[in-house]
């Protein structure tokens, strides 16, 4: 058929062949699929009872080896998507990760049941207009809702320091420290206390050590580099100087097999390693007039220069690893330097006292008393590799969900019961909007109605008896009611103590709000031909 019949046929052909686009309904309903699917890939993961998940790479080598995690963000993050709609959803629960640590699951499996709910509208003939104009009333009042519940103990630094506890352990709860978690809420709320509130939180480094358990994990108020201190030096030192620097520190013999030299005879090699050397000694010559006692570069130093300052009477410690040396130097309160004319122009490092200790089966060097007290170091212990992993990523979403926390200082009621009383709040307030909007916010507010439903449910609890009790409750006016899941009922968590991040919270709705909205949006997906290979 030639490309005039097809013409008359279907109408004018306008895409590249192998390019083509999905309309209407269809389109809509590709979007709406690949998002809920999303959704219900990382449900089972939520709350104080969900699962883990195995992440298995594809090939062999150093990067294949199995993940075993329940962290949202970290799932989505592995997983190779096609579906456009879907990549949204990674995104928001990759924002919410960046911006507050905690709710990469919450944000995902919330946004997927606006989706859902919404394609029932569609399907029953609803335009999306219609829709999202509901939506954006109903998450007004769910946001007001949420804003009038929240508590602010910002003021008083006892209380303050129980409300980050209480956080602590209910972000914990969800992850695999659990039956630690009041070791490792202790462990992270002093940790981010100790910043002072710097907008920081590469000072607190956290250090894997395989062995022991995890309850051997400890918080060492100070630095530690993952380094020895060079032979034949001190291995404890006090009042110390802190030259921290980056500068070639290799360069005391010719390195016969990277240079070309044309010499008539080995007399001549002599003097061009003595030039060298006289080069590495007025280099070393001008280190120690900054009348430092301890210096640490960031690039190997030879055994000539190692030996000439061993006998200026200052501490060499080489090659300390990259990160480290940036998170060192802001510790000490220490220039990093790559030339050394200028001595009054550098700042020095200053701590108490530079030791050498053994974690495990290592040696490491510990800083105590740094000037810039913030900082300090996390040392995690457990049985395996993945063990560590995942309590690194759990204490990390715990870190960043406190160090929000006290820039933000409001807090919320956990256990689902904001969403319940968002969810009241929403009921409440269709009743004053006249018009198709009110379905829509009915659908918005039972979305947020599925969150404790699903924490029931992967907590093999009877969810629609645990749910109808919730909205009991909140219909009274008892806005702290949420789950307690080691007896399976309803609770007040007033009493339990279980509270989560108001702002965490907000980021939560509001994503998964403008991601359901720009999905339902959609009409049309147009795919590019794919490029052809040459040859």
């Amino acid at each position: 058929m030639t490309p005039r019949h097809k013409a008359l046929l279907g109408g004018p052909e306008i895409f590249k062949e192998g390019a083509g686009e999905d309309r209407g309904e269809f389109a809509r309903l590709q979007a709406f699929i690949g998002a809920i699917a999303i959704g219900d890939m990382v449900k089972s993961t939520l709350g104080p009872k969900g699962m883990d998940k195995i992440l298995q790479p594809m090939g062999q080598g150093p990067n294949s080896n199995a993940t075993v995690t329940n962290d949202g963000a970290t799932i989505l993050k592995s997983v190779w998507i096609d579906n456009p709609a879907a990549r949204i959803l990674v995104d928001i629960s990759k924002t919410q990760d960046q911006e507050c640590g905690d709710g990469t699951t919450s944000v995902v499996v919330l946004s997927a049941e606006m989706l859902r709910n919404a394609q029932n509208l569609v399907e029953a003939k609803m335009h999306p207009q219609v829709i999202i104009r509901g939506y954006r009333m109903a998450l007004a009042a769910a946001r007001a809702k949420l804003e009038a519940l929240a508590m602010d103990n910002g003021s008083d630094p006892v209380k303050f320091r129980e409300d980050l506890l209480r956080i602590a352990r209910t972000t914990l709860s969800s992850k695999l420290l659990q039956h630690e978690k009041d070791h490792f809420a202790t462990l992270a709320v002093d940790a981010v206390l100790r910043l002072g509130g710097k907008p920081n939180l590469d000072y607190i480094q956290v250090l894997k050590k395989p062995g022991a358990s995890l309850k051997d994990s400890f918080l060492e108020e100070g630095f530690i580099l993952e380094k020895r201190i060079g032979v034949g030096h001190k291995k404890l030192l006090e009042d110390c100087k802190v030259l921290v620097a980056n500068c070639q520190m290799d360069t005391d013999k010719i390195k016969i097999y990277g240079a070309r030299v044309k010499v008539d005879s080995l007399e001549a090699v002599a003097e061009i390693e003595q030039a060298e050397k006289e080069k590495m000694k007025t280099k070393i010559e001008k280190i120690v007039a900054h009348k430092c006692n301890v210096f640490i570069n960031r690039q190997l130093i030879y055994n000539y220069p190692d030996q000439l300052l061993k006998e200026s009477g200052v501490m060499a410690i080489e090659h300390s690893d990259f990160d480290g040396s940036e998170r060192l130097a802001a510790v000490l309160g220490a220039d990093i330097v790559s030339t050394f004319d200028n001595p009054e122009m550098t700042t020095l490092g200053t701590c108490k006292k530079i030791e050498e200790i053994m974690i495990g089966e290592d040696k490491v060097v510990k800083f105590s008393g740094c000037s810039k007290g913030e900082a300090c170091t996390i040392v995690l212990r457990g049985s395996s590799t993945h063990v560590l992993d995942e309590a690194e990523r759990s204490l990390h979403d715990a870190l960043a969900v406190l160090f929000q926390t006290v820039q933000e200082t409001r807090v919320v009621w956990g256990g689902g019961a904001m969403e319940m009383a968002m969810s009241q709040a929403v009921q409440e307030k269709l009743t004053e909007v006249g018009g198709k909007e009110s379905a829509a916010m009915e659908a918005f507010g039972k979305a947020l109605m599925q969150i404790p439903v699903i924490l029931a449910d992967n907590a093999g609890l009877d969810s629609a008896e645990l749910a109808g009790q919730l909205r009991a409750a909140h219909a009274k006016g008892e806005h702290s009611t949420g789950l307690e899941f080691n007896s399976g009922s309803v609770a007040d968590m007033k009493q339990l103590g279980i509270m989560e991040s108001f702002r965490s919270k907000m980021s939560q709705l509001c994503s998964a709000a403008e991601a359901a909205e720009m999905i339902i949006r959609v009409d049309d997906i147009i795919k590019n031909a794919p490029r052809q290979r040459d040859g």
